[in-house]
């Protein structure tokens, strides 16, 4: 390592601009990184917020909630092994709203929902509603940036029922679309094409979609054997089954794996040509009786130097970014996924200096020093 220091300390502008290169590589893998999070959360944070792990979806609706059809048949029997307070069903419709009062049309996405049970929203502004209310709903804060405010009515334009906003909730998105909590009087009166005060309300319950479980893998295997028209799945079955969810993370995934080669072959470049340089200097340290392994440690050393310090500076570099981005931006980058971006973008750069070290172990001493003396 100290033979690492003083060659860097000597050829300060050398090592400043591959320095600089890690610097920016590092940028922007934690960049694109934080990218893919914020946007794989900004996709299905709804469902990964949910306190349910596992749901109970229809056997042949390909694991997707809107395809899903399930009626209070299938929800007694799964309460009969899980619990009443354990096994709840949820709505889900995605549709188009209106706002009075404002030019506001936007997509989002309704969910029906026990509002006394456990997949009741957390409000964090305004307030909620029950379940014997009808014409109210709770709506993610992201409707705020489109003009909605707590007291405006927002109109469906499929069915032509109107709600009033009561409250906001955070982090509520589905399918890249804000989430609307609404009851299951409206649920019913939604799904049975009556509108508000249109005049009863029918005799059959509409079916929801999906029954939410929070049960131990036991039960919901009894679940899903006493019921072979239904299928439970995982709250990760369910994330990975949300309409353009994996073909979106796939895509930028391969984008980061390019990323993490692309820094390695780069790295791997730069410091091979510099071993090459150094050709002789190192056959006269192998003559002077200098170790393999000290010699390979040096080279190993100052890839890790450079490694850590670019890296240090480019998490600080993507944090102030992050700070600058605007809301609407979806960006996520929390303590455990940085960490193993820079786990691996350093052992990326190490396993690049193996070639390196390759290069310094064939060094013939005194071929070296007869190459120095012509």
């Amino acid at each position: 390592m100290f033979l690492a220091i003083r060659e860097m300390r000597h050829s300060k502008a050398r090592y400043s601009l591959i320095m600089v290169i890690m610097l920016l590589v590092s940028f922007l893998v934690l960049f694109v990184t934080g990218l893919a999070r914020g946007l794989a959360y900004a996709n299905i944070s709804a469902l990964k917020n949910m306190p349910a792990n596992y749901f109970a979806v229809q056997s042949d609706a390909d694991h997707t909630f809107r395809r899903s059809q399930l009626t209070d048949t299938e929800l007694a029997a799964a309460r009969s092994v899980a619990g009443e307070a354990n096994a709840t069903p949820l709505g889900v419709q995605t549709s188009t709203i209106t706002a009075a009062g404002a030019e506001v049309k936007a997509d989002i996405t309704f969910f029906a929902i026990d509002m006394t049970g456990m997949l009741a929203p957390e409000v964090t502004e305004g307030a909620g509603f029950t379940n014997e209310v009808q014409g109210s709903a709770v709506a993610d804060s992201k409707l705020e940036q489109s003009g909605v405010t707590i007291g405006s009515t927002i109109r469906d334009q499929a069915s032509g029922m109107s709600w009033t906003v009561t409250g906001f909730v955070k982090d509520s998105s589905y399918s890249h679309t804000p989430v609307v909590y609404i009851n299951q009087l409206d649920w019913q009166a939604m799904k049975q094409g009556t509108v508000q005060g249109g005049g009863g309300s029918g005799n059959a319950n509409a079916p929801y979609n999906v029954i939410a479980l929070d049960v131990t893998a036991a039960q919901a295997a009894q679940i899903a054997d006493q019921q072979q028209s239904i299928e439970v799945i995982t709250q990760k079955q369910a994330i990975a089954s949300v309409p353009g969810y994996s073909a979106e993370q796939n895509s930028l995934l391969m984008m980061i794996v390019f990323l993490f080669v692309i820094a390695a072959v780069v790295l791997a470049v730069f410091f091979y040509v510099i071993t090459i340089q150094k050709t002789s200097q190192f056959g006269i340290l192998k003559a002077m009786g200098t170790k393999m392994s000290y010699l390979a440690w040096s080279v190993v050393g100052q890839v890790m130097l450079l490694s850590v310090a670019s890296l240090v500076l480019g998490i600080l570099l993507t944090l102030g970014m992050n700070m600058g981005l605007p809301d609407s931006m979806p960006f996520e980058l929390d303590g455990q996924t940085m960490a193993m971006t820079s786990l691996l973008f350093i052992g990326m750069s190490l396993l690049g200096s193996l070639i390196s070290v390759a290069r310094v172990a064939k060094v013939d001493a005194l071929e070296a020093i007869g190459r120095t003396g012509a």
